[in-house]
């Protein structure tokens, strides 16, 4: 239970830095299969995918809204080291996810997927190093349809491996409004301030639909995929974990290089492929 909270921590930090996939990461530790499943069963298997999903959520809830200020401060002090340590994350569990297409052939299609979802990627995070014009979060009905579509297409792309949901979101214009309006939800829940936590419900009541609506349609779509074209799929997925790395050091600020900070950043990295690889242990 305790290993699969911090497993969901991982995942909510992962999901809000730009660059670094939630999805990403729940390959690396070995449980995508098991959310994609839990997700796609819920009715059918209500109590199994529960177990699954329950201790998920609520490590990425503690992500999202404890671990994530500090991961924050750590970008602020220490940028290429809190870079290089996601890095690690990711590269820690492709040993995991090369094991799944050992022995078999190497075939076009593989190749192709592994080369089209690399370039994918980096494309994308090409795109998003500048935030687009950011988005009008007034509270209107057009606004809040708006927001519904986003929060499908964040959510959609959170559950994609490789594919940063917030790096999404940063090219829509929405990733620092929506980081925005959370801690403002947050610090009115602390302070008990309720016409704010109205107001924050205006924008991210509808948003949070969004993101279950969008979930639930692209694991069951996934689900498909990997049903029908498994070894595809794999290969991918190794595309998308190799374009990770180069995605978050093309997306995030480094600081100042120096050789103290390349050390320690070696450190880092070290530390985040023990930590996934440990993570991503049975």
């Amino acid at each position: 239970m305790l290993k699969m909270i911090l497993k969901g921590v991982v995942i909510g930090v992962a999901n809000i830095i730009p660059g670094v996939s939630g999805g990403t990461m729940a390959v690396s530790m070995g449980i995508y299969d098991k959310i994609i499943h839990a997700a796609t069963h819920l009715l059918s298997e209500f109590k199994k995918s529960m177990k699954v999903l329950i201790p998920i959520l609520i490590g990425a809830a503690l992500g999202l809204v404890v671990v994530a200020r500090v991961i924050q401060i750590m970008f602020d002090k220490a940028p290429l080291q809190t870079n290089l340590l996601f890095v690690g994350l990711i590269v820690g569990g492709l040993p995991a996810m090369t094991k799944k297409v050992k022995g078999q052939s190497i075939r076009l299609p593989h190749i192709m997927a592994c080369v089209l979802f690399f370039a994918f990627v980096v494309g994308l995070a090409a795109m998003g190093e500048t935030e687009g014009a950011a988005a009008d979060m007034t509270f209107n009905a057009i606004n809040v349809v708006k927001l519904f579509g986003v929060g499908i297409v964040a959510s959609a792309t959170m559950v994609i491996p490789g594919v940063s949901g917030s790096m999404i979101l940063m090219i829509m214009g929405y990733y620092n409004p929506i980081l925005k309006e959370v801690n403002r939800f947050i610090d009115n829940l602390v302070s008990f301030n309720v016409p704010g936590l109205m107001d924050g419900c205006a924008v991210l009541v509808p948003f949070g639909i969004g993101v279950v609506v969008g979930i639930f349609a692209i694991a069951k779509l996934i689900e498909i995929i990997f049903t029908k074209f498994p070894y595809v799929a794999y290969w991918a997925i190794i595309g998308l974990i190799i374009a990770s790395p180069f995605a978050i050091l093309m997306m995030n600020s480094l600081g100042t290089i120096s050789v103290v900070t390349v050390l320690t950043g070696i450190v880092a990295l070290a530390v985040g492929i023990v930590v996934a690889m440990k993570l991503g242990e049975e």
